[in-house]
């Protein structure tokens, strides 16, 4: 009974979303490698692949010399912390805004500029970054950064590439962070770690101590390759789990509409090895190989976006690999974890998880 009434209600707030697009379907080697010459793409892909996992440090790496800006901003609030759209109407607030250029270059100008919104506490020991979900809207994640400010923590929300400021005018979604493009993707998510890294850069500078970070859907794959290629964050939440992003665009509620793009162009093996340098399957044993940081997973039971099997999937892997670490099940979905009582739920286990580690 509990799980049709969810799935009915994921169905729901996944369709509200009426402007999704059938992109034509790419396999944009360009966007990872300058000498396509003419080549088989699959090979391309293939080769880039191998060489982003055996040289991930370097594939991930954000440079030292990163120059930053900060200025005030009004921005609306918003309550939602969850995979799904702004709830209500909320009055605007004064933030303050990071920005700087990307490490990564893209064929967007608007992309390359990157921007963060800032919470910081009195007492500026341990901040936490917060990495939004695929087109999350301006303002979400705010009342979550004022959370972590109650417990005496400082908050930095990132704005992903191709959303917001960084969407390019021929966009409505941020459909190149997620696409039928499978170069282009692999980018945008390299894009995505490279300013993660970048603001843990910019918080050390600023004399933090520790860093954590919390990551929502996509946000929990860029949180965990950040994670994995970052010793300086010191504890993690990833809510919403799936070990291959090839698995979850071929079969998740959200992405049917990029699933529908690839069409008979390339198999779910052929993606899940070009797309696996993204994934955080890639990266187990160099985790477990890694001095113990406490990580929780967040999965819901109902997930038709994250389908569940693929979480349960990763847990395994993790626990097959020793690698320590909290897990939680909610009896929701993606997009209902947004919803009373579930949002609540979801937000004691970030918060309270990340407070305990961070103090």
């Amino acid at each position: 009974m509990l799980k049709n009434y969810m799935h009915k209600r994921e169905r729901y707030y996944a369709m509200l979303n009426d402007n999704r697009v059938v992109q034509p379907f790419a396999f944009g080697a360009e966007f990872v490698t300058e000498h396509v010459n003419g080549d088989d793409p699959r090979k391309l892909l293939a080769d880039h692949a191998d060489f982003a996992i055996a040289k991930s440090d370097e594939y991930f790496a954000a440079p030292d010399s990163i120059e930053f800006s900060i200025e005030k901003r009004l921005y609306p609030s918003a309550a939602s912390m969850n995979a799904g759209e702004l709830k209500r109407p909320v009055a605007q607030r004064e933030v303050s805004v990071l920005t700087w250029q990307s490490a990564i270059e893209t064929p967007s100008i608007e992309n390359n500029k990157a921007f963060a919104t800032y919470f910081p506490h009195e007492n500026k020991r341990a901040a936490v970054v917060i990495l939004p979900h695929w087109n999350a809207k301006a303002g979400t994640y705010f009342d979550l950064a004022k959370y972590f400010n109650m417990v005496g923590l400082s908050a930095i929300r990132l704005t992903l590439p191709y959303h917001e400021e960084r969407m390019p005018p021929e966009l409505e979604r941020a459909d190149h962070l997620v696409a039928p493009n499978i170069g282009r993707s692999l980018q945008s998510i390299r894009q995505s770690v490279a300013d993660t890294r970048a603001l843990v850069n910019w918080l050390k500078q600023e004399g933090y101590e520790k860093v954590g970070i919390v990551g929502t859907s996509i946000g929990s794959c860029v949180a965990f390759l950040s994670f994995v290629h970052d010793m300086r964050i010191d504890a993690a939440v990833f809510n919403h789990v799936s070990g291959y992003m090839a698995d979850v665009v071929w079969h998740g509620l959200s992405t049917y509409h990029v699933r529908e793009s690839f069409g008979d162009n390339i198999t779910l093996d052929e993606l899940r090895e070009y797309w696996l340098p993204v994934s955080p399957m890639a990266y187990m044993e160099k985790l477990a190989a890694q001095p113990w940081r406490p990580q929780r997973y967040i999965y819901t039971k109902y997930d038709l976006s994250f389908p569940v099997d693929l979480s349960l999937d990763t847990m395994r892997a993790l626990r097959d690999a020793g690698i320590p670490h909290s897990e939680v099940s909610l009896p929701c979905g993606h997009y209902t974890l947004g919803e009373k009582p579930w949002v609540y739920m979801a937000g004691y286990n970030i918060i309270s998880y990340l407070h305990k580690h961070l103090k």
